[in-house]
């Protein structure tokens, strides 16, 4: 018996339950996928939005407030990159500056520091803006951040603290008997007093398990590109196009890693698991954020790769934060899109404070540990701790993945952990093996043989990502 249990483990889930482990109680983790973070957390714009254009009043406006100055003290604690680079809303046409002047009256509604800049100023702190800007409106509190490891040691550091992880388990059923929750999944059934459904583009399939819901989800697909860390800088903060209804627009940003991101797009789609990319919507893409920035035009021979996110839109187009009205001890929060990322301590404390505390005693765990065992990061090292390290371990010294530089003492860290992965992509979110210029070509069959011998299993058994896609079919011959 669980006394709280939470349906996903991607940022909001994680965020819930290494905050939740800070009092004595039992807490589990259930999420269909392999890994935590693996879908919605993983393909986003990786912002730490200020705050200033959600819609005032709204709880996305509430908890984005509340949310992105918490950041610098979580990622403090949880060894996750974060840049506090500003973000710039870009006016491309004289009739637009009435616009900015609206976003910056709301920012002061929301309570942001915001600052319209006319376009000499803009041209200054961003020299490859397009000549046609007439002004900017900067949210210097903005930011970029690492999202694959924010939400992997989150649920690290959960896990660390007594939260219990159950990965590859698809809720099929719940029920309610004397106020107890059983959570079917495919594998096992689990009882708790309160259930938690951050389930992501799944949380109305979740809810109506228990309950009727007046909302329903809409997923709303997002294409991207990526540009190479080599490209010579092309802009320095993040760069967004007026909003619409639709979202923030393409922007053009870098990334805590020193790639490009150009995206996303917005699009309605019937099916949640739906990632294809396709070359109109990308072209579309393309010429918008040229329109921003046009020396990007030049730059697409550095393109690496491009992705595709869904994003868990509902017909409320608000975020859902609220007890099921046939059981209290049951919690949906949903709709959490864009500004989700940043306003999830927020979230999780609105939850905890307001929903939780409600239904149970919340006594302080005295051996809560707020931060995790810091990572090593060979490409950030200078070179003596890198040869002192490598005097040390030499398997520092090892290089497997020769485009971002990682090591296999670096690989073998990771799987050390509490929360390890189990996959290439896991190994790819987590250290970068596979990020750079070869997508994986070179350095993946290494990797593969790593994940084999520290599981002890086949080398035919290891994943790309989900079942059915193991890098290996068949062996051809066999080697003494």
């Amino acid at each position: 018996m669980f006394d709280i249990l939470i349906i996903g483990a991607g940022i909001t889930g994680s965020m819930l339950a290494r905050d939740l482990s800070r009092y004595k109680l039992k807490v589990a983790v259930i999420d269909k996928e392999n890994d935590v973070g693996n879908v919605t957390s993983s393909a986003n714009s990786a912002i730490i939005h200020s705050g200033y254009d959600p819609i005032p009043g709204s709880l996305k406006a509430k908890l984005n407030v509340l949310g992105n100055p918490m950041f610098d003290q979580i990622c403090d604690e949880l060894d996750v990159k974060i840049q506090r680079i500003g973000s710039l809303t870009v006016a491309l046409e004289d009739e637009q500056l009435p616009l900015l002047k609206e976003l910056e009256s709301r920012s002061k509604e929301n309570g942001v520091n915001v600052r319209l800049i006319d376009s000499i100023e803009l041209k200054k702190i961003e020299p490859n803006i397009s000549n046609e800007a007439k002004g900017a409106l900067l949210a210097e509190s903005a930011g970029i951040i690492d999202p694959f490891n924010l939400v992997i040691h989150l649920m690290e550091n959960a896990v660390d603290n007594g939260v219990q992880l159950f990965l590859d388990e698809e809720v099929i059923s719940i029920s309610n008997k004397n106020d107890v929750f059983f959570v079917k999944t495919n594998k096992h059934e689990y009882q708790s007093k309160i259930v938690i459904n951050a389930a992501g583009c799944n949380a109305d399939k979740i809810a109506k398990m228990v309950d009727e819901i007046d909302w329903k989800m809409i997923p709303r697909k997002g294409e991207y590109f990526v540009f190479d860390h080599f490209l010579p800088k092309l802009v320095n903060h993040v760069i967004f196009p007026l909003p619409s209804i639709k979202g923030k627009g393409i922007l053009v940003a870098p990334t805590t890693s020193g790639n490009f991101l150009m995206g996303p797009s917005s699009e309605e789609i019937l099916d949640a698991n739906d990632v294809s990319t396709d070359l109109p919507t990308l072209s579309n893409i393309k010429e918008q954020a040229c329109a921003l920035v046009p020396i990007a035009k030049q730059k697409f021979n550095q393109m690496i790769r491009v992705f595709a996110g869904v994003r868990p839109t509902t017909t409320r187009h608000d975020f859902i934060i609220e007890s099921s009205n046939k059981y209290k001890n049951f919690i949906n929060v949903a709709g959490i899109e864009s500004p989700g990322l940043v306003s999830s301590p927020a979230i999780s404390n609105y939850v905890i404070d307001n929903l939780i505390s409600k239904l149970i005693d919340l006594e302080i765990n005295p051996s809560f540990n707020p931060f995790i065992k810091k990572y090593h990061h060979l490409s950030s090292m200078n070179e003596k701790d890198r040869n002192d390290l490598i005097k040390k371990d030499p398997d520092f010294g090892t290089i497997i993945c020769s485009c971002e530089k990682v090591s296999l003492g670096e690989i073998k860290e990771t799987l050390s952990r509490s929360v390890p992965p189990r996959t290439v992509k896991g190994v790819k979110r987590r250290v970068r093996a596979g990020f750079g210029l070869c997508q994986g070509g070179f350095c993946s069959p290494s990797v593969t043989l790593i994940l084999a011998k520290h599981y002890n299993v086949s080398p035919l058994e290891i994943k790309w990502d989900k079942d059915g896609s193991e890098i290996l079919l068949n062996k051809v011959k066999e080697i003494e």
